[in-house]
């Protein structure tokens, strides 16, 4: 907790998206399913921008921001209880893809932005890594990726359409969130993620 907000994230925001996603009769090639689900993933991105935020303008030390930065990590990578086995492989998509979220920004934060390449660049090489079996290596590609994309480089996610379905191209998904959540920290609304709205 700080007294720059309340919190950036809680439990109880992260359990109102899973109701939602318990409740709605889920298909992925659906387009409301599909936007229910990013939104979930734009929401948890957005407390990730909002922290490294905190952080950038003072009111967050670099310790504090990583202690929040875990907090959220905590609450969103936790185990998840669902019935339905297909929406936890759904919602495990959602969580596999926010890791290098998460990871990019703590790297941000305690180390700054990576100098040796371009995002592109990065994501190839994550991609041949992944190739060779070294899921370290390719994480560790994306989430120097991931410190550009804070720095206010821009992703081109066209780039993920020359991607094998995998761990990288899921990676890649959740740094798009990263950088739709760096560049307007407020998309995704309130009452949408209290299950307000019908």
């Amino acid at each position: 907790m700080t007294d720059v907000e309340d919190t950036f994230y809680t439990k109880d925001r992260w359990q109102n998206w899973i109701g939602r996603v318990a409740e709605e009769d889920l298909d992925p090639e659906n387009e409301d399913s599909a936007r229910l689900l990013l939104n979930l993933q734009d929401d948890a991105a957005i407390a990730v921008a909002k922290i490294v935020n905190a952080h950038e303008d003072g009111p967050l030390d670099a310790e504090e921001a990583i202690a929040e930065l875990t907090d959220v990590r905590d609450i969103v990578l936790d185990d998840v209880e669902l019935e339905d086995e297909e929406k936890r492989m759904l919602i495990d998509g959602v969580q596999t893809s926010l890791v290098c979220v998460f990871y990019a920004a703590e790297e941000y934060i305690s180390a700054g932005v990576a100098e040796e390449g371009t995002i592109e660049e990065y994501i190839h090489a994550a991609a041949d890594a992944e190739a060779n079996e070294d899921l370290d290596a390719a994480l560790g590609y994306l989430v120097q990726a991931g410190t550009r994309i804070i720095d206010g480089d821009e992703l081109d996610i066209a780039v993920v359409e020359d991607l094998d379905y995998g761990l990288v191209s899921e990676w890649v998904n959740g740094l798009d969130s990263l950088q739709s959540a760096m560049s307007d920290p407020e998309v995704v609304e309130e009452e949408e993620a209290d299950g307000d709205q019908n």
